[in-house]
């Protein structure tokens, strides 16, 4: 039938590959298509194994489609210089940036990502940025983002120059990370219920919560050695 392809003939497949780039390609610098642009980075990326096209493609859909995906990847590429692009974190930190204010498939992983980077400052001129680490964290665990959560949580209960200790609102984020199926999230939930850490004592929600953190413990370790086989 015509329009099927026979995967088994591997000269139908390259023809059937190649007409795939072109098709991309053509969307995205003809057609002026993001979603193309994307399509082309990914083709480069999976297919061709091309990082260094794919890279091309990428800051090109991140700078002038302004496509918050390819930002995402872009930042991803500088974080280890992969497809030739320079290894600069100052740069991923822009283009996270950039991807965390669009409303695209990766926003709330980059904004995770600036949370991060201000976190640890080495992205930053001034060093570590604990209010700005903390409104992006925010933002990613508004999205449903469990690490960003339990950060958040982290950063409550050590407190740092701009954001206050505050055992309350830790226990608050670490219970959300905890929802979300963090197993650290769980565990500290516990202990500040197990300690009346910013709470009252409560020995029966403190087990509960333990028992959480073992069940999601084990779900990892079974998801683990059936990846593994």
């Amino acid at each position: 039938m015509a329009g099927l392809i026979n995967f088994e003939d591997e000269k139908e497949v390259k023809q059937f590959l190649d007409n795939l780039g072109m098709e991309y390609s053509y969307q995205c610098y003809r057609e002026k298509d993001p979603e193309g642009c994307q399509r082309l980075a990914d083709y480069f990326e999976g297919v061709k194994k091309d990082y260094e096209s794919t890279a091309q493609v990428l800051k090109h859909n991140c700078e002038v489609n302004g496509h918050g995906e390819s930002c995402y990847k872009l930042g991803a590429y500088h974080v280890t210089g992969k497809g030739g692009v320079t290894e600069c974190l100052k740069t991923a930190y822009t283009c996270f940036m950039k991807a965390c204010h669009t409303k695209g498939k990766k926003s709330v992983d980059a904004c995770h990502n600036v949370g991060l980077l201000a976190h640890d400052g080495r992205a930053l001129e001034g060093g570590p940025d604990p209010v700005a680490a903390q409104q992006y964290y925010v933002k990613a665990c508004d999205g449903g983002f469990a690490p960003s959560c339990f950060n958040l949580s982290a950063l409550y209960i050590q407190g740092s120059a701009g954001v206050e200790k505050n055992m309350s609102l830790a226990l608050k984020y670490a219970m959300r990370a905890c929802e979300l199926g963090h197993v650290w999230g769980c565990s500290n939930a516990s202990r500040m219920y197990k300690l009346g850490d910013g709470t009252e004592k409560d020995d029966e929600k403190a087990e509960k919560l333990k028992n959480r953190a073992k069940e999601l413990h084990g779900q990892q370790k079974e998801q683990q050695i059936k990846f593994g086989e």
